[in-house]
C-alpha cells in the first residue's frame, strides 16, 4: 500500500486542470498515486489527462456522475493509506500532501483534515467551519454573517472570526482540499451518492464523529483554490446571487442533508425559512428593483420544486441532475 491516492473530479475543467496536475508532479512526497474521474466533460478534458500526464489513472465517464459517486468509483481502485480529495481548482505547494501525511500520522484521533483555502490573489476563503443549522441559515440568509464577519456568533458558520492560522478541531473542512484516512472509510464508506452535488463533504464529517474521530483544520497546508469552475459550465440552470451554487441542486442537496439529519419539521422549517425571507425580499422590492423582486419570487418557486423533487429531502431525483 502506498502513502496517498489523490482524488480529482472533473468536469469541463480543461481550463485549470494543468495548475492542479503540474503541482502535484513536483510534490516532494514521492509515495502517491493520482486518479482522475472524468463526469464526461465536453471540453477535452479527459483527452488531456490522457495524453499529457500518462502516469495519471483515469476514469472517463460517458455520463456525469455526480462528485460523491464519482469520487466513491475512484475508492475501489486506491491503492493509499490515505485519500487526498482535491478539485481539479485547485493548486497546492509542493510540501502539502508531504505535511498531510505527517499530520494524519501524528494525530490518529483525526479522520479528516483540511487546509488553509485561498483564492487566486490570496484572499481568505472559509476552509474550517461548522455544522449547518437553522441559525446558521438564517445568519447567512439575512447577511447578518458577512455583516459582522468577526463576531463569535454572526461568524459563527464560517468561523471568519477565528484566527486563520491557527489549528483546531471543527466541525467540517471542504472538499476542495481534505485528506481522509482510508481505514475509517472501509468502516463508514466514503460519500453517500444520493447527493449529487454539495454537502457530501458534510455529510461524510458528521459520518467521522459518529465513528469516534475527529476533524482538524491545519493551516500549514495551504491551497490556491479558484472556486466553482465546474458550475459555471453548466448551462441553463438559476445560480444563486452570492456565489456560483446551481441554486436548485442547492436546495436538493439541503433538504437530503436536513432530512436526514434532523428529520421531516426541521426540513420544513429549513424550506421555510428562505422561502419567507424571498417573500418578503419580493414584497419589498416589488417597486423599486423588479429583477429583484423577480428573482426571490423564483427561488420560493424552486424551493416547492425540490421539495418535491426529494420528497421532503426523503429520496435523491434520478441522476444526472
Amino acid at each position: 500500500m502506498i502513502a496517498i491516492s489523490v482524488f480529482i473530479v472533473t468536469y469541463n475543467s480543461a481550463p485549470l486542470l494543468r495548475s492542479c496536475l503540474d503541482s502535484l508532479r513536483v510534490q516532494t512526497l514521492s509515495d502517491f498515486e493520482i486518479i482522475v474521474v472524468d463526469n464526461d466533460s465536453r471540453d477535452g478534458t479527459a483527452e488531456i489527462v490522457r495524453t499529457e500526464y500518462p502516469e495519471i489513472r483515469l476514469f472517463a465517464n460517458t455520463s456525469n456522475l455526480g462528485f460523491g459517486h464519482a469520487n466513491n468509483l475512484a475508492l475501489t481502485v486506491a491503492k493509499g493509506s490515505y485519500v487526498v480529495l482535491l478539485n481539479p481548482d485547485a493548486v497546492i505547494p509542493t510540501d502539502t500532501l508531504q505535511r498531510a501525511y505527517k499530520h494524519m500520522e501524528k494525530n490518529l484521533e483525526v479522520g479528516m483534515g483540511g487546509g488553509l483555502l485561498q483564492g487566486p490573489r490570496g484572499e481568505w476563503q472559509p476552509s474550517a467551519r461548522q455544522f449547518p443549522s437553522l441559525l446558521n441559515e438564517a445568519l447567512v440568509l439575512s447577511g447578518l454573517a458577512d455583516r459582522f464577519p468577526k463576531s463569535r456568533f454572526f461568524g459563527r458558520f464560517d468561523r471568519s472570526w477565528a484566527d486563520p492560522q491557527q489549528e483546531t478541531v471543527v466541525d467540517w473542512v471542504p472538499g476542495a482540499f481534505a485528506i481522509v484516512r482510508r481505514s475509517l472509510l472501509t468502516e463508514i464508506r466514503l460519500f453517500d451518492a444520493r447527493f449529487f452535488l454539495y454537502y457530501e463533504e458534510v455529510d461524510l464529517c458528521r459520518r467521522i464523529y459518529e465513528a469516534g474521530f475527529q476533524v482538524y483544520y491545519w493551516p500549514d497546508m495551504v491551497i490556491t483554490h479558484i472556486g466553482g469552475a465546474s458550475s459555471e459550465t453548466v448551462d441553463e440552470m438559476a445560480f444563486s446571487s452570492s456565489g456560483k451554487q446551481l441554486t436548485l441542486w442547492r436546495m436538493r442537496s439541503q433538504l437530503l442533508y436536513y432530512r436526514k439529519w434532523h428529520g421531516l419539521l426541521y426540513s420544513r422549517l429549513v424550506k421555510g425559512l428562505e422561502q419567507t425571507w424571498h417573500k418578503l425580499r419580493a414584497w419589498r422590492n416589488a417597486k423599486r428593483a423588479p429583477d429583484k423582486a423577480a428573482e426571490s419570487r423564483h427561488i420560493v418557486q424552486l424551493w416547492e420544486q425540490a421539495w418535491q423533487e426529494t420528497e421532503g429531502g426523503l429520496v435523491s431525483p434520478p441522476q444526472p441532475w
